[in-house]
């Protein structure tokens, strides 16, 4: 793991916490076979739907992509600002809390997500990752860099949706890491759409509707530091009124002339607000939330 990635001051004991109702233990496992079982039905599949069509392809992906939260337990509110461009390559850059945050994202922008190459070697999963049409990188050197560029370049230019967490680790959502700049490049190469989309998760009442969705940010979705992937699973499942909100914002204009950082800057902005520049920047052993399976591209 290289020193130049970034991690997040966040820790499971910290900030993945639960205040609101819970779920009996039986719902709760009851749930939580019901998303697992849904989540491997659409791996297995995947070679099925990659014969399809494009557009009956991206329909299906979506319709299971917004079926897997609510299977585990999530309410969904999808919120658009913005028309979907007509065609042409798009960047797709979003906040990053949790593992549900790509089935989220698959459910309204469906693309080819990043992934680190080790898992293009991992059994059953990186086989199905590469039909999938995920872009597989090498995150951990630095020289590795332009080739990824070039990588997520050519997808662009190829007309291809690539969504990317530029923050380069999950956050607990009471914050925010900086938009690493590097696959901000690669849209400007391809001049390509900038699409920021907001990710926000909240507990609220058993009983409350979607649009009452005010409570706190809900914890028990953090999946952060060294947190378990059964610990989280089994975290969501047991928490009750969780309620995810899926902005689509509009896209961020690609001056050229402006550069890779101030596009990045923008596009955080729009996502997340002006990054504070009194925080001290985390630049240390990276969490590999953000490569389970989607990674990012880092600067």
């Amino acid at each position: 793991m290289s020193i130049w990635l970034p991690v997040a001051p966040c820790t499971p004991d910290g900030c993945a916490r639960h205040a609101g109702a819970v779920r009996a233990p039986l719902p709760a496992a009851l749930l939580l076979l019901t998303g697992c079982t849904l989540v491997l039905l659409g791996v297995a599949c995947v070679p099925l739907v990659r014969l399809l069509g494009a557009t009956r392809r991206e329909r299906l992906v979506r319709r299971w992509a917004r079926a897997v939260p609510r299977a585990f337990g999530v309410r969904v509110t999808v919120r658009r600002h913005a028309p979907e461009p007509a065609a042409g390559g798009e960047l797709v850059v979003a906040n990053h809390i949790s593992w549900l945050d790509i089935p989220l994202i698959a459910s309204v922008l469906p693309g080819r997500m990043l992934a680190k190459r080790e898992i293009r070697h991992w059994p059953l999963l990186g086989p199905l990752a590469a039909l999938g049409g995920t872009l597989f990188i090498d995150r951990d050197r630095l020289r590795a860099l332009p080739a990824a560029v070039r990588t997520v370049t050519a997808a662009l230019c190829s007309g291809s949706r690539v969504v990317v967490f530029p923050e380069g680790s999950t956050w607990c959502g009471r914050g925010g890491g900086a938009f690493r700049p590097a696959v901000f490049q690669a849209a400007i190469d391809a001049g390509a759409t900038v699409r920021p989309v907001r990710i926000a998760y909240r507990a609220t009442r058993p009983t409350a509707t979607a649009a009452d969705a005010t409570g706190q940010a809900a914890g028990a979705v953090a999946f952060v530091g060294d947190d378990p992937l059964t610990a989280s699973l089994w975290r969501v499942v047991r928490a009750a009124g969780l309620t995810a909100r899926v902005d689509v914002l509009a896209p961020v204009p690609v001056p050229g002339e402006d550069g890779r950082r101030a596009l990045a800057r923008r596009a955080r902005a729009a996502v997340l607000g002006p990054e504070d520049p009194l925080r001290p920047r985390q630049t240390a052993v990276a969490s590999d939330r953000a490569n389970r399976p989607a990674a990012s591209v880092h600067h």
